[in-house]
């Protein structure tokens, strides 16, 4: 356990609490994701706790644990078509319409999305849709799925956002929650200050949890997290640009020298142009070679072609040869790769080492 130094709560780790709460590993992160366990950062490392007074608000609950455990209780396709005494392909036809929507979805080992619904959700479309569990679907519901409607990834989408949105009261990172929702490009059309983008590209929320890690497999995943619905891609690009409108009001996004805490303004500074600079050669003195004595020669052959220049001593400029750079060797290389990694690690890096400014769920 923990004290909060702000609230003087104490606090628990998530491990702990849904000990506690008798609820699993999965079951916790799912009531964490519908708000059912309130959690609070803990300082600036991004991880989340859960205060002592919110489990012992759901330990005082009359229905503890079992109510919670209900609450939270995920079933698949096969599942959820018997607790409703319906064929699974029946099933799927009702949750493709929209008639109850996905709590997650996995992968399987052949690469097929294996949608998650919630029981209580799954029983309450059996207490307030009791015809469409027998007989003949209508007319509408066969026409939408004869041109193959599927409204499972964009009603799963919506649920996530309505987290993401509840688990933040910072208007830069209600944006960002939206931004996700779209491609880049997309996100690119609606907000075009570079530096607000790259902000909300920080914001960013995480990958849902159950994210594959392989390539073809993270393919699909991502396709699904984003909207592909034209109506869908118009409703999210509206509300991310009012969403912007109200993070403006609240406070312009960060620029390159702007004020941190604690420090001024710096101005920016004048564009650098390198410069090569040369290093000026001094003239080296040097005697003129003396001829071994002769005949003198005749005036023809002692007339010179160029005019003469007064005796003495002549500038002859010194040769050098350009110094070639060599590569540095592999001790060299090997230490500057070394201390750009202890400078990653103190924090003094750029790029992944940054912390997050906000603790997602």
């Amino acid at each position: 356990m923990a004290v909060d130094e702000g609230a003087r709560s104490v606090t628990v780790t998530p491990g702990r609490a849904a000990q506690e709460l008798e609820l699993g590993r999965d079951e916790f992160r799912l009531a964490i994701q519908l708000g059912l366990v309130r959690t609070v950062p803990a300082g600036e490392s991004g991880r989340r706790r859960v205060e002592r007074d919110e489990l012992d608000r759901l330990k005082a609950a009359p229905d503890f644990p079992a109510g919670l455990r209900d609450r939270v209780h995920a079933i698949g396709t096969a599942d959820a078509a018997a607790l409703l005494e319906i064929s699974p392909e029946r099933f799927t036809r009702l949750a493709r319409t929209g008639h109850v929507s996905p709590v997650r979805f996995s992968l399987n080992r052949y690469r097929a999305v294996v949608w998650t619904y919630l029981a209580e959700d799954v029983a309450a479309l059996g207490r307030t849709c009791p015809a469409l569990l027998t007989g003949r679907l209508p007319l509408e519901l066969r026409e939408r799925l004869a041109a193959q409607e599927d409204l499972r990834p964009r009603n799963w989408r919506a649920r996530r956002l309505g987290v993401l949105l509840r688990a933040t009261d910072d208007p830069w990172a209600q944006a960002a929650a939206m931004a996700s929702m779209l491609d880049p490009v997309q996100v690119a059309e609606v907000v075009d200050d570079p530096y607000e983008r790259a902000h909300l590209d920080r914001l960013r929320p995480p990958e849902p949890p159950g994210t594959p890690v392989r390539a073809p497999a993270r393919d699909i995943a991502e396709r699904l997290a984003r909207a592909d619905d034209p109506d869908e891609i118009l409703w999210h690009r509206l509300s991310l640009a009012l969403a912007l409108d109200e993070a403006r009001t609240r406070g312009p996004a960060p620029h390159p020298g702007d004020a941190g805490p604690g420090r001024e303004r710096e101005e920016p500074p004048e564009p650098w142009v390198p410069v090569r600079r040369r290093t000026p050669r001094r003239p080296v003195l040097r005697a003129a070679p003396s001829l071994p004595p002769g005949p003198p020669p005749s005036p023809a052959e002692s007339a010179p072609p160029w005019p003469s220049t007064p005796p003495g001593p002549v500038l002859v400029p010194a040769v050098r040869a350009a110094a070639i750079e060599r590569p540095p060797s592999r001790a060299a290389a090997r230490a500057g790769v070394l201390a750009r990694l202890r400078r990653r690690r103190t924090g003094g890096g750029r790029g992944r080492g940054r912390k997050r400014p906000v603790s997602w769920p």
